[in-house]
């Protein structure tokens, strides 16, 4: 039996379609799309130069202790939104210092672009003309270690490289220590910055939309790679209700587990057993589920597949399902705690994230996948999926507050 029941009472999310939470709101209410032409590294060369980058972003409003300049940019976008979600929470920052507070973070790539940046430096200066302090940044453990330090926390500081699907690790973990009263405030969530290997690799795999990302339309092209962070402060809903803060979801729970297969193709099995493991944790049945927010990447193996484990498991009852990669493109180790925000988001102010970009839902996929328009719905109990290479899949269930 778990002690504490575990609530999300603050959001920080740093995306191509809006920094802070409320902007972040608005424009997944008005189907915004964040692509633009890729400038963060060189794209000559290649046949597509589009993907949704974080615009206008200036560490240095959210960096108070570290010297904005020492952090990598994932690290910087991760540290800005772990201080939007402790503001948006109304905590003071020095309760939090006080108390057992930690950090867990997911993430694909780590500091991949500050690699790209040494190899180039490599290329054209030999290994005397390494930058040190580009070099410093590139060990992962540093995401959640600048948060630690930038906001004097003293609880676990972990970082964790599940891919696409450590975002909900990251949760799942924060949701566990602050559970079993090991922890009384967490920040959880995921961080990626955009790089030429990553999106190199899905260059190559023949993966890279030319356009746009259209997750579950029987015209997809494949992924828009992106990058942003996603962070949300958990804690107690004892010590919610008492600092009389905003709850805008309990955590109810998560699934995990790995395929074991293949390092890139998803298996329909896992992913179904992955999501019927999240009910057992959250105490739900499969027709609890108002909503799921789908990984959804615009593949046809990954749109087929989560499509039909999703039929497996809810069979005649299939709960709307969208995906924001449409808006945000593929955010790596971001992507599900961007993709958990936006749950959270949808069950405090009662809407349904569209899938933009859908003209002609797949029916081999069969799903409501809530297309183009967003869609007003007050919602009780919201699925998170997310899978990732190697087969590590993750689902978290969130529910809407029941004192």
């Amino acid at each position: 039996m778990r002690k504490h029941r575990v609530v999300i009472t603050g959001l920080g999310a740093v995306t191509s379609i809006g920094i802070g939470v409320s902007t972040f709101r608005e424009a997944l209410c008005r189907g915004a799309s964040g692509i633009s032409p890729i400038t963060v590294f060189d794209t000559t060369g290649f046949g597509s130069n589009l993907g949704c980058e974080v615009r206008g972003f200036e560490p240095a409003r959210w960096t108070r202790k570290a010297d904005w300049w020492t952090l990598g940019r994932s690290s910087q976008f991760c540290v800005a939104a772990a201080r939007m979600a402790v503001e948006d929470a109304g905590i003071d920052p020095d309760v939090l210092s006080r108390s057992w507070s930690g950090v867990s973070v997911g993430t694909t790539d780590g500091e991949s672009n500050a690699i790209d940046k040494l190899t180039e430096q490599w290329v054209r200066l030999g290994p005397q003309g390494l930058d040190p302090n580009v070099i410093r940044q590139v060990p992962s453990h540093r995401l959640s270690a600048s948060v630690a330090r930038e906001l004097d926390l003293h609880g676990e500081a972990v970082t964790i490289p599940t891919a696409c699907a450590a975002g909900n690790y990251a949760i799942g973990h924060g949701f566990d220590l602050i559970s079993e009263g090991e922890a009384d405030f967490m920040l959880c969530g995921g961080a990626d910055s955009m790089c030429r290997k990553t999106f190199a690799g899905f260059y190559r795999l023949g993966t890279i939309a030319p356009h746009v990302c259209q997750p579950f339309d029987r015209n997809r092209q494949g992924i828009l790679t992106g990058e942003g962070a996603g962070m949300v402060l958990l804690e107690t809903l004892d010590s919610a209700l008492e600092r009389r803060a905003r709850i805008y979801a309990e955590v109810r729970g998560y699934g995990l587990n790995c395929d074991a297969n293949h390092m890139v193709a998803p298996d329909r099995d896992s992913i179904a057993n992955c999501m019927r493991l999240a009910h057992l944790h959250s105490d739900i049945r499969s027709s609890d589920v108002d909503y799921i927010s789908a990984h959804g990447t615009g593949t046809r193996a990954n749109d087929i597949t989560e499509a039909a484990a999703i039929r497996e498991v809810f069979g005649e009852h299939l709960p709307p399902t969208s995906s924001i990669k449409s808006m945000i493109g593929h955010t790596m180790g971001a992507a599900s705690a961007l993709s958990a925000i936006a749950c959270s988001l949808a069950l405090y102010y009662s809407f349904i994230p569209p899938t933009i970009n859908c003209q002609n839902p797949d029916p081999d996929c069969g799903l409501d996948c809530v297309a183009n328009t967003v869609r007003e719905s007050k919602l009780n109990v919201v699925q998170n999926n997310a899978f990732a290479f190697g087969g590590n899949n993750s689902v978290v269930i969130f529910s809407r507050i029941a004192a």
